[in-house]
């Protein structure tokens, strides 16, 4: 029997019940293939024999022994293993599956004293294969429980579930999860649209090392919900032919498809917009009535219905005319009759303005019920002026003016002017008669036709025989009216009105500015004189 087979037999009978401080506490992991060293809290002991052996549970297998004479290695770990004579620890290199059970040092020293300890070595396969499967292809938000199971090879693995950057957590009622050695199960029932929304991954770790999924994305299809029209609340009318449409709009995986109802009533039109072109296209909307849209998802089976929206499309108005007499119009005699008509659109509302200000029935203006019309009988001047006719509907508002001419007068004439003049004063007189057209005048002088056809008559000096009276004759050539006025002028001498007239007035300035003159010269030639002989010497000059 040799020495390590004698020291088992010993080791054997002791057990392993002595001092556990000469190990750490276990167990030690390695990766498998990887190297490991059963590191003792020894340093440099005092020993005889220092014995490591293995045990699988079963048997206790002798390993190496070291001592004062070399190292002694059992022949299944030759190459591999070795004891560092500083503290005992035993290195093992590349570690194998059967490696993996209890490791027992004793340390005998040379008093015949043992010390014995034991750790557990555990040889970890590599992680790997990490992979996420569903019960799944794809799944129905409320309506489907999704199991996903993450697998791995690996050892003492411990599993992590993350949804983008969160944890997946489970909550133990509607998420639920099943830990096994090599796999992960999480149940999601009645799963959610945010449940899944990924990617998810899984994570498998054991004390050395860890892998992860490849990223797992389980679509999951909801909806429709939330439809909704846009506008939501449309105006009353909608103006034809203008580029007004309708949406529709709805949350929903995979995207909604739509259809449209008038009044209940199925449309032919599909897609999300229904054009106001197709609601004419197909004969909707000259009365009020109610559009909804129906959104539909293929894969949940779903269709939800929108509000209503309710509008009538009216068109708009255009050609708008006044019309009026086109024969001459003469005021008191004529009546006029005004028109108003459009070429398209439903008129709802008609105003009438003259001048810009509002038009009203009364006296000599009647306007027809409908108000497409307005008789003026009998015209009067004061009806001239720019007539317009506004024609409206909740979409439009067009208007178009007439321009009415009253032909009146002339009325009685009227000279403005002097009566009376001084000889060489200048004389103007205007005469005025209110008509339309404009009057033509004629002046005559003393019952004699001038040469003078405007309603100013000038003189630019008088003289004595421009005395005598002056006829403003005022003609009217489309009413045929004429009317005249007289006026008397008298000449007079100069200084006769008793005022001083121009002339005499530029006289006597001339004359005064000529007499200061004059004596403004005879004080300067005395005082030159006085002082030529002398004068006023002796005398203190005032400093005044």
């Amino acid at each position: 029997m040799d020495l390590s087979h004698s020291l088992l037999v010993l080791l054997s009978f002791l057990g392993f019940y002595a001092a556990q401080e000469i190990l750490p506490e276990g167990p030690v992991d390695v990766v498998l293939g990887k190297n490991v060293t059963l590191r003792t809290l020894l340093v440099k002991p005092e020993y005889m024999f220092i014995v490591w052996t293995y045990n699988d549970g079963a048997d206790q297998v002798h390993v190496v022994t070291l001592s004062e004479t070399g190292l002694k290695v059992n022949a299944p770990y030759e190459g591999r293993v070795s004891v560092d004579p500083d503290t005992g620890s035993l290195f093992l290199a590349a570690a194998k599956g059967k490696d993996s059970g209890d490791y027992g040092i004793s340390i005998i020293s040379k008093d015949g004293g043992t010390k014995t300890a034991e750790i557990k070595l555990r040889v970890l396969e590599p992680v790997s294969d990490v992979t996420i499967k569903s019960n799944l292809a794809e799944a129905m938000e409320h309506n489907s429980t999704v199991v996903l199971s993450c697998s791995a090879k690996g050892s003492f693995l411990k599993f992590t579930w993350t949804n983008r950057t969160k944890p997946l957590i489970p909550d133990g009622k509607r998420i639920t999860l099943k830990e096994e050695e090599l796999s992960s199960v999480i149940t999601i029932t009645g799963v959610l649209r945010w449940d899944l929304q990924g990617p998810i991954s899984c994570e498998a770790a054991n004390k050395l090392e860890s892998d992860s999924s490849a990223p797992f994305n389980l679509t999951v299809y909801y909806g429709p919900e939330m439809v909704a029209i846009a506008p939501p609340t449309p105006p009353q009318f909608i103006k034809a032919g203008s580029d007004f449409n309708l949406s529709c709009s709805a949350e929903s995986s995979p995207a909604a498809t739509f259809q449209w109802f008038h009044n209940q009533q199925l449309m032919k039109n599909s897609g999300p917009t229904l054009t106001l072109m197709k609601i004419q296209e197909l004969g909707f909307g000259a009365e009020a009535g109610q559009f909804s849209c129906v959104a539909s998802n293929d894969k949940t089976k779903r269709a939800v219905t929108s509000a209503a929206v309710s509008f009538a499309v009216m068109g708009a108005i255009t050609g708008v005319n006044v019309s009026g007499p086109t024969a001459v119009l003469l005021a008191g005699n004529s009546s006029a009759n005004l028109s108003c008509e459009a070429d398209a659109g439903e008129v709802l509302t008609v105003t009438w303005k003259k001048d810009g200000q509002a038009l009203t029935t009364g006296g000599r203006v009647v306007f027809a019920k409908d108000m497409r019309s307005v008789m003026i009988e009998p015209v009067q001047k004061e009806d001239n002026g720019e007539y317009t006719c506004q024609l409206s509907n909740p979409v439009s508002n067009e208007m178009a003016s007439y321009k009415m001419v009253v032909n009146y007068g002339p009325e009685e004439p009227k000279v403005s002017g002097e009566k009376a003049v001084e000889i060489n004063d200048k004389v103007t007189l205007t005469c005025s008669a209110p008509s339309m057209p404009p009057a033509n005048f004629t002046w005559r002088f003393n019952g004699t036709v001038t040469d003078v056809t405007t309603a100013t008559y000038v003189i630019d000096k008088a003289v004595y025989k421009n005395t005598g009276t002056y006829t403003c004759e005022a003609h009217n050539a489309v009413t045929g009216r004429t009317g005249q006025v007289t006026h008397s002028l008298s000449v007079k001498e100069e200084g006769s009105l008793g005022g001083l007239s121009d002339g005499a007035i530029a006289g006597i300035v001339i004359a005064v500015l000529v007499a200061v003159g004059a004596a403004i010269a005879c004080s300067c030639t005395a005082d030159r004189k006085y002082r030529e002989y002398g004068g006023g010497r002796g005398l203190v000059e005032s400093p005044y």
